[in-house]
């Protein structure tokens, strides 16, 4: 079955394709077929934003789709940034870092040890005939960065002191981030889930 990936991100496309492989399913971005949607997310919640995604490229491309929401849930700011992760502070001056930044300020007042965030994924499989498939993971306190490597400093205030280049250099060592744990989860119970549907199996 070929399944379109409703993202513009070719790194993406690789890490989710090792695990569509496993279940036998052949994964395009959109691009692959002459696609250009930039979906609005108009959603109140991940999972509404996901639905959105999925529905279009679904309509736009004729074939089962692919689509996930997710973003970093800190406690000690009543779940934010959430939906909002990739575009905190509404500012389009702003990169992951200039985030991350804006992000440490805003929890300067929290005190350590009460920190908590957590990753929030939330992947949305929609067919033609109707057929959608919803999964939804939460990591907490696995933190390797806030989209990228400085979760655990972040939170847990032991940031201070270092730069930008010592936190990408944290990061290429790091290993598996929080937010890909938590994204490549929900990714695999899909498909484990389709796969169950479809009476398939992985071996």
């Amino acid at each position: 079955m070929k399944i379109v990936l409703a993202s513009r991100n070719p790194h993406k496309l690789v890490e989710i394709s090792k695990i569509t492989e496993k279940f036998g399913f052949e994964l395009v971005l959109q691009s692959e077929l002459g696609v250009d949607i930039d979906v609005e997310e108009t959603g109140t919640t991940f999972e509404e934003n996901s639905f959105l995604k999925a529905e279009a490229v679904m309509k736009a491309t004729g074939l089962p789709a692919l689509a996930d929401d997710s973003g970093i849930a800190v406690d000690a700011l009543n779940g934010e940034p959430g939906i909002y992760s990739a575009r905190y502070g509404f500012d389009d001056s702003l990169d992951d870092w200039g985030r991350l930044l804006l992000l440490l300020k805003n929890t300067e007042h929290v005190p350590d040890g009460q920190r908590q965030a957590k990753f929030v994924c939330v992947i949305t499989f929609m067919t033609p005939e109707g057929k959608i498939i919803d999964t939804f993971t939460v990591s907490q306190e696995e933190s390797k960065g806030i989209g990228d490597a400085c979760a655990d400093e972040k939170f847990y205030g032991q940031f201070d002191g270092k730069t930008e280049s010592d936190y990408k250099d944290i990061d290429a060592i790091a290993g598996a981030t929080m937010t890909t744990d938590g994204y490549l989860t929900a990714i695999e119970r899909a498909f484990a889930a389709l796969n169950t549907l479809k009476g398939g199996s992985n071996e």
